[in-house]
């Protein structure tokens, strides 16, 4: 064969590309595992750092064994439909550490897809939601954890919040985000916005919570936004209303628990 021919220069072209991306394949398949077990990790060092908030007692670092710490502290987790209704459940890994499931930033994607879709009228997707709830016993305290996801400037914005047993009170709050500005949509992942979520309440419906640019001094649904970054604050802000809003029928059953069990619950109502 001619090699200095097209044809010679088209077959080995294509036999290149093949050979490359068989060999891509083939890593991508064997690193998945690991990708997996990495992104699971990841989760639960979120789970786990927006309940440690309680009392400060429990801290993720770097070195910390999440999945030890996780198994240790968990009490439950679970799914929920628009209705409240537990439709599913997940493994804590009490037995196995092994089979831990948790619901990844990919899970809650399809969750959010969905709520968008309701949003826009199809009322009847509310029962195949399936809205993950994670429940911890940090130091004979029951805290619920539950997620939230949503598009912000660059990318998907995400996080977790903690709530006390009346479910309605901020135990403690986390972010993150893919590609926010650094300096600016990145600061909901640090701690001096996120720490703002301590002792604020959820609300009702359509004003679960907000992220108010301006200031949220005198609303205990709400937070101050970040400065310069309006854009990132209020996606999170709406990402945050949207999830608990289609939680509300699950966490009014844990108000009505904490009062049929005597506890003060310690959330307010503001009068419009």
């Amino acid at each position: 064969m001619n090699t200095n021919g097209n044809t010679y220069t088209m077959i080995y072209s294509t036999v290149l590309v093949i050979l490359v991306a068989a060999i891509l394949a083939f890593v991508a398949m064997i690193l998945q595992p690991m990708q997996n077990e990495n992104v699971k990790k990841e989760t639960i060092g979120k789970l786990l750092s927006a309940a440690g908030q309680v009392d400060g007692s429990v801290t993720v670092g770097e070195d910390t064994d999440v999945i030890a710490l996780y198994t240790k502290t968990v009490k439950d987790a679970f799914f929920v439909d628009g209705s409240g209704k537990k439709v599913g459940e997940m493994n804590i890994g009490k037995e196995n550490a092994n089979d831990i499931q948790v619901s990844t930033t990919a899970d809650l994607k399809k969750q959010n897809d969905l709520l968008k879709k309701i949003e826009d009228g199809n009322s009847d997707l509310l029962s195949q939601l399936r809205l993950p709830v994670y429940v911890f016993d940090i130091n004979g305290r029951t805290v619920t954890v539950i997620p939230c996801y949503g598009a912000g400037l660059w990318g998907p914005i995400w996080g977790y919040v903690a709530l006390a047993e009346d479910g309605k009170t901020i135990d403690g709050a986390i972010f993150d985000h893919k590609g926010e500005t650094p300096g600016l949509g990145s600061k909901i992942a640090d701690e001096p916005f996120y720490g703002q979520f301590k002792d604020k309440t959820l609300g009702e419906g359509d004003n679960m919570f907000a992220v108010i640019k301006g200031g949220a001094k005198d609303n205990p649904h709400g937070v101050d936004a970040i400065s310069g970054a309006t854009i990132t604050s209020q996606a999170l802000g709406r990402s945050i209303n949207l999830w608990a809003k289609y939680y509300e029928p699950y966490l009014n059953t844990l108000s009505a628990s904490a009062r049929e069990n005597g506890a003060p619950l310690q959330f307010q109502f503001v009068e419009e």
